[in-house]
């Protein structure tokens, strides 16, 4: 049986150079549901259009049969014939008359295409209503003395009048408050399942996509991006632009905070070559200036030439032991995790757990006894010779105490110059603007005195910054904070989390966020690894692991995080106590 929906090589450019849809295809069968989600822009309610036939040549070519009748290019009378009774769009907005009552709007199909008298129709009109949940009496009104609610429930009632095949709902819940489009998103897959339409749901609220389509769509300038069972692409996006639309979602299980997708969508008139989305793309190369296409990856389909979001950095079975034949220390047992492209990892546990001995096994800093570390998909050694060197600037550490980690004899340019000093990259003028640019990167003045300054005249704060600038000078693709806020006061720990949090979006870093304090970390990471006593005993995602952790030492970590703020007040410490509470420290 062919499907019911066939959408092939969809194209459409208003005024000969604006292209809202660059090639779109797609299947739906009788019965199934779809939805279509990107940013504003994306093509998404032009898609929606077009599937009505209310798109048409010159304007739109390629192929929109609705069960095998072609709509684009189809004369009036065929389209007139499909439209409500084969596919009905129920638009964005107030797509009602203002001069006309809502029930005659509602039984205006009823009348016009079947024929029916005016009480008929107007019994049927109730009825509609009724399962849409809408109250009948609320027929006699205007459009303009409903509420938002109610006027999305108006129009869904009109798009089931003459009970099509498919419903196209483009954007059913904007607007609406938490309790009406929980309502309107429950009716509408209720009656899906029991009139057994196929539904496409154009939308750019995440959680109605979960509820009401089996598959999803990710529309990007017009293009699909990734395509596939809705609970893999939402729960786990592949595709760059799906993972980072995906996190800039809030929801109530949002613990982090939320991060926007850098850059802007193009230009419709100008979009680029190849993959659309390589000017925001963190993981481009040269291959993105080739157009992917949609292909097989991870389950669903992806247009990426590497397959979807690149793992950055992975540990395999790593293990170190410290100390002589008489007394060893097993500090990490058969330890693996894995750090994806733009993610922030928090690695989490008690003193002693091993988390700083894994940063620095992941760093090249220290040599595993087994097991392996991969960099970009290539072997990371502790090895300091050639290509190893060079490899090895891809990934920084940031340690914990500043002062151990800065030279008291270097200035502060000296101190942040010095990894391009020793790279040998470029000339001192280069070399100088780069301090600059990395050191207002962090909120600190990039010329005067303070480039002159020397440790023991800065603040712990200042010196922490000075740190992560150092880091970030010589462009790295991994970033690995062994906790960088534990040694600094409330106010200096969120400045501190605020600039990582906007050098990982702008610069596109993975990000590995080592801490004991669980209410730091999950404000700034995707997922927590767990670990104790050198193994991992948990990892999720953090609104998983920071509220509902399976293991004791999660539940032991979220007791401690806690513990401060369910103190009352006439007990919470004060001055520097508090300081200290704030950032770990006593």
């Amino acid at each position: 049986m062919s499907p019911l929906l066939e959408v092939d090589d969809l194209r459409v450019c208003f005024d000969g150079d604006v292209a809202a849809l660059r090639g779109v295809s797609f299947s739906l069968d009788r019965g199934d549901s779809l939805a279509v989600v990107g940013e504003s822009g994306s093509g998404k309610s032009t898609l929606a259009l077009c599937l009505a036939g209310l798109i048409q040549p010159p304007q739109a070519s390629g192929r929109v049969r609705i069960d095998g009748q072609e709509v684009v290019g189809a004369p009036p009378q065929v389209l007139r014939s499909l439209r409500w009774a084969r596919v009905a769009l129920a638009l964005q907005g107030s797509p009602f008359n203002p001069v006309a009552t809502v029930g005659s709007q509602v039984a205006e199909p009823l009348r016009e295409r079947l024929g029916m008298a005016k009480g008929p129709a107007r019994a049927r009109a109730e009825a509609l209503a009724e399962e849409a949940l809408l109250d009948p009496a609320l027929l006699e009104r205007y459009p303009h003395q409903l509420s938002g609610g109610e006027r999305r429930r108006a129009t869904l009632a009109m798009a089931l009048a003459l009970a099509p095949d498919l419903v196209v709902l483009d954007e059913p819940t904007a607007g609406l408050d938490s309790a009406t489009r929980d309502a309107v998103v429950e009716r509408v897959g209720a009656l899906a399942r029991t009139r057994g339409f196929a539904l496409v749901v154009i939308s750019h609220d995440l959680p109605d996509v979960t509820s009401l389509a089996q598959r999803t769509m990710v529309l990007y300038a017009g293009e699909a991006m990734e395509v596939g069972d809705t609970q893999r692409v939402i729960a786990t996006p592949a595709h760059p632009y799906s993972w980072a639309l995906v996190n800039a979602y809030p929801v109530m299980t949002t613990t982090k905070e939320l991060r926007p997708i850098r850059g802007r969508p193009p230009d419709p008139r100008a979009v680029p070559g190849g993959c659309p989305f390589v000017p925001r793309c963190t993981q481009a190369e040269d291959v993105c200036a080739r157009h992917p296409g949609l292909r097989e990856s991870r389950q669903r389909l992806v247009a990426c030439h590497f397959g979807g979001l690149k793992t950055l950095l992975a540990a395999r079975g790593v293990s170190k032991a410290f100390g002589s034949a008489k007394r060893v220390t097993q500090a990490l047992r058969q330890v693996s995790l894995e750090l994806r492209e733009g993610e922030a990892l928090g690695m989490i546990g008690p003193s002693g757990s091993g988390k700083s001995t894994l940063a620095r096994i992941l760093t090249g800093h220290l040599a595993a006894d087994s097991g392996e570390v991969e960099l970009e998909g290539a072997p990371l050694t502790a090895s300091w010779g050639g290509e190893a060197r060079e490899r090895r600037r891809r990934v920084q550490l940031v340690m914990q105490d500043p002062w151990d980690a800065l030279s008291p004899r270097m200035t502060v340019a000296e101190l942040v110059r010095e990894p391009l000093d020793l790279a040998k990259a470029g000339d001192r003028a280069g070399r100088a603007g780069a301090v600059s640019v990395a050191l207002e990167a962090v909120g600190l003045p990039s010329a005067g005195p303070f480039l002159d300054a020397r440790s023991h005249e800065l603040s712990g704060g200042q010196l922490q910054r000075i740190a992560l600038a150092r880091a970030l000078v010589v462009r790295p693709k991994v970033l690995v904070a062994d906790e960088p806020t534990s040694m600094l006061d409330a106010s200096e720990q969120a400045r501190m989390l605020v600039v990582l949090r906007e050098r990982q979006a702008e610069m596109g870093l993975g990000l590995i966020f080592v801490s004991h304090d669980m209410a730091v970390v999950r404000k700034v990471t995707d997922r927590i690894v767990v670990l104790d006593e050198g193994r991992v005993v948990e990892e999720g995602p953090s609104h998983r692991v920071a509220t509902a952790p399976t293991s004791i030492t999660g539940q032991r970590l979220i007791q401690s995080a806690s513990a401060f703020a369910a103190a009352p007040a006439s007990a919470a410490p004060t001055g520097t106590a508090a300081a200290a509470a704030a950032s770990g420290k006593g």
